[in-house]
């Protein structure tokens, strides 16, 4: 029936166009939202990075302090079952073109500025570009980590404003990247062109660019990625947060881990008492999210953050590296306090948001689906029935409730495999075991041949970039 309705749609005038748009939107988002009007919603994309499967208190956090956060997921619809990639680049390409990372071609960490190659293609047709033309001003504040040469840099992929790093991790004081075969550089840009802000701690600067651009668009649709880099490695969270956790005696290096994502949360917090002191709150649609689990790397001093239940963590394709927090609100046209628990990619929210914000969009290439029927009925199927993730030489696929790892990868704090097998195969029943602990793949040997083969099919789908 939507196909149908869109199919007609496409053969009407642009002023018609956009009118039964806004009736077909208003028609889906019944039961789900409020009466719509003509009024364009604001939409802000809350990106975290680095943060653990359960490190916030409505996640299951008990040593956490988040009520901004708690606050931000409470207001609209939480999801459970939310899929990210296990690095931030393969997830920040993902959430702005609709599409798996393995069909973008950026399954891993983009490397520092000398690769110049590396990076989101121009051609890709990102959410930025969407909302640009459909009259938004767009924003990306905070961490871009797909591309530092000019044609891949935020400002040519469809932003009309740009600050933050160009690259991955840096220290939120000297802005200085340290990527590159341990020597350091500066990397803090605005609109392209390096700043210098030695000494201010980049959070707040984050804030204070935020707060600058909702001002000036206060009066027009606005479209803000806000890319944080929190708790990302170093950790650096404020001293009134470090005392916070030292005096209820979290452990090392919880305690640092912990206070750099109160800080975070804090951030949060500002940004969202900007919203409503413009009187910008009731439509402003914000969509939250981690780009992958926690690090256990070196340099986050062997970890720090939790991913509860779920095995793995950040580089590994277990649900603990994977599965992250996630949650949509709108108080203009979403009702609070919601739960689905359906399974929900990254690359949904482009869709989704063109929906939700009446924008037509061609859906055809992408592998993102609009969660607009499942946000409206939480009885609604999942709209994936399988799905893939790559990274260096693990792959996985979840197909209902079975997941197949192939060369699964668990590393210990100095990057040590630790997976004993024999067989390149891992098979689970989410189900019944959450925390992925017993390989059934001898007991189910036509069960790893039917997901290896929805795997292959998808990669060949793929047509991916060498």
């Amino acid at each position: 029936m939507i196909k149908k309705i869109v199919s007609i749609k496409r053969t009407l005038s642009k002023q018609l166009k956009n009118l039964i748009s806004l009736i077909i939107t208003g028609l889906l988002l019944s039961g789900l939202c409020i009466a719509q009007n003509s009024e364009k919603p604001n939409v802000i994309v809350i990106l975290t990075d680095d943060q653990g499967s359960i490190d916030i208190n409505c996640y299951g956090a008990l040593d956490l302090y988040t009520p901004n956060m708690d606050k931000l997921v409470a207001s609209g619809i939480k999801f459970t079952q939310f899929y990210a990639a296990p690095v931030c680049s393969p997830t920040r390409a993902s959430i702005l073109t609709g599409k798996t990372p393995q069909k973008i071609g950026i399954t891993e960490v983009v490397r520092s500025r000398e690769f110049e190659n590396e990076g989101l293609a121009s051609e890709e047709y990102t959410m930025a570009e969407m909302f640009k033309n459909a009259g938004y001003r767009t924003a990306i504040i905070g961490k871009w980590h797909l591309g530092s040469s000019k044609e891949k840099q935020p400002n040519a992929q469809g932003f009309d404003h740009a600050f933050g790093p160009l690259n991955g991790g840096f220290d939120n004081y000297s802005h200085s990247s340290y990527y590159t075969n341990g020597a350091n550089y500066h990397d803090l840009y605005l609109n392209g062109e390096e700043i210098y802000r030695d000494g201010e701690f980049f959070p707040n600067l984050m804030l204070e660019e935020a707060e600058r651009f909702l001002e000036i668009n206060k009066s027009n649709p606005f479209f803000l990625y806000y890319a944080l880099n929190v708790p990302h490695y170093p950790y650096q969270g404020t001293k009134k947060w470090l005392d916070y956790y030292n005096d209820k005696g979290v452990e090392y290096p919880r305690n640092l881990y912990a206070a750099f994502l109160s800080t975070m949360d804090d951030n949060i917090g500002s940004l969202h008492s900007k919203l409503e002191s413009l009187g910008l709150k009731e439509n402003t649609i914000i969509v939250f999210q981690s780009d992958n689990g926690f690090s256990n790397e070196q340099r986050a001093h062997g970890g720090g953050g939790s991913s509860g239940p779920y095995r793995g963590h950040k580089g590994s394709l277990f649900e603990g590296g994977i599965r992250v927090p996630a949650a949509i609100s709108w108080p203009k046209g979403i009702k609070k306090g919601q739960v689905r628990n359906q399974i929900a990619v990254v690359a949904d929210w482009m869709p989704t948001l063109a929906d939700l914000c009446a924008i037509e969009l061609n859906e055809s290439n992408l592998d993102g689906k609009s969660l607009l029927p499942i946000l409206n009925d939480p009885q609604h199927e999942t709209l994936h029935n399988t799905f893939c993730w790559e990274y260096q030489v693990q792959k996985a696929v979840r197909s209902g409730n079975w997941k197949l790892l192939i060369n699964p990868v668990i590393k210990d704090r100095f990057y040590k495999n630790t997976i004993k097998q024999k067989s390149p195969y891992f098979l689970v029943n989410l189900k019944d075991d959450i925390g992925e602990t017993t390989n059934l793949a001898e007991n189910y040997p036509e069960k790893v041949k039917e997901l290896e083969a929805i795997f292959n099919k998808q990669d060949i789908r793929n047509n991916k970039r060498k």
